[in-house]
């Protein structure tokens, strides 16, 4: 795209002003500058484009044939800038529905709550959370932040989040005396991820552990208060952990951290793609998930 090749737009202004008034002093006024500013501001328009714009009488100001061309074109163009700047200040972003993985909303989003109400104070956000994929497809939401391969996907738009990684997490007072036996420990479970602990330990190659012991829950979060509580061990998404590492009611309890192929990913309609709402969304999110 070729740069627009501007006047000064400080002069610009200035000449509209005295063309509409035909009068340099009545333009000062209007711009709250001295008649010297103006007059300094249009001779430093007719230098600029090789014109002359007023005809200076004793009478008063008189446009000539460029001048009259200019301050219609002037005129025009800063009504459409006032029109524009008016509509951006009273444009309120729409509401939007977001369906959320349920250990993403309250581990990683509802923290944050305050810095996006900081953000974007005019954003509003009904979430809708679950842990349960069919719950979670984005055709039903304005958006979703669901598990994916995060690999792209026809007719939607999909940003990568955060890496889903798991580590197991216990009670402080679990590793008072070293190292945990994970033969000899309750493991605890998150029905809806059943091979954790399985895959975990082959993965640590602690493959002659059973998966035995422990209670199962609706949910990793739960599983990891359950932990907290001190009823055994939980496995944990790493990128989500932070909250429960902080509230001191968890530790890691290994070192391994086992990678996976899935992503917490924010997906949506291409349809949307411009949306102003959906976009300020998107932006602060992805600027969330980098910083951690």
């Amino acid at each position: 795209m070729p740069l627009r090749r501007l006047p000064p737009l400080h002069a610009v202004r200035a000449f509209e002003a005295a063309a509409r008034h035909l009068s340099v002093s009545r333009a000062a006024d209007e711009l709250g500058v001295t008649p010297g500013a103006v007059s300094r501001h249009v001779r430093a328009l007719e230098a600029h484009l090789g014109e002359t714009l007023f005809l200076r009488r004793a009478t008063g100001l008189a446009l000539t044939a460029s001048g009259e061309g200019l301050a219609e074109a002037t005129r025009l163009a800063l009504d459409q800038i006032a029109a524009a700047a008016s509509g951006a200040r009273l444009r309120r972003l729409r509401r939007l529905s977001v369906g959320v993985y349920g250990l993403f909303a309250s581990r990683f989003l509802l923290p944050r709550w305050a810095a996006l109400r900081a953000a974007q104070p005019e954003l509003g956000i009904d979430l809708h959370t679950s842990s349960n994929p069919v719950d979670l497809l984005a055709e039903r939401f304005d958006a979703v932040i669901a598990v994916s391969d995060g690999a792209p996907r026809a007719g939607f738009v999909t940003h990568r989040l955060q890496p889903i990684a798991t580590v197991p997490v216990c009670a402080p007072s679990w590793l008072a005396d070293g190292k945990p036996d994970f033969a000899a420990v309750p493991l605890l479970h998150a029905r809806p991820r059943p091979d954790d602990w399985r895959r975990w330990l082959d993965h640590a190659r602690l493959g002659s552990v059973p998966v035995r012991g422990g209670s199962g829950f609706e949910s990793i979060g739960l599983a990891i208060e359950a932990a907290a509580a001190g009823l055994g061990f939980a496995i944990a998404i790493e990128a989500l952990l932070g909250p429960d590492l902080a509230r001191g009611g968890v530790v890691v309890a290994h070192r391994v951290v086992r990678p996976t192929r899935r992503w917490f990913v924010l997906q949506y309609d291409q349809r949307l793609a411009e949306d102003p709402a959906l976009a300020a969304f998107a932006a602060w999110l992805e600027g969330a998930a980098r910083t951690g």
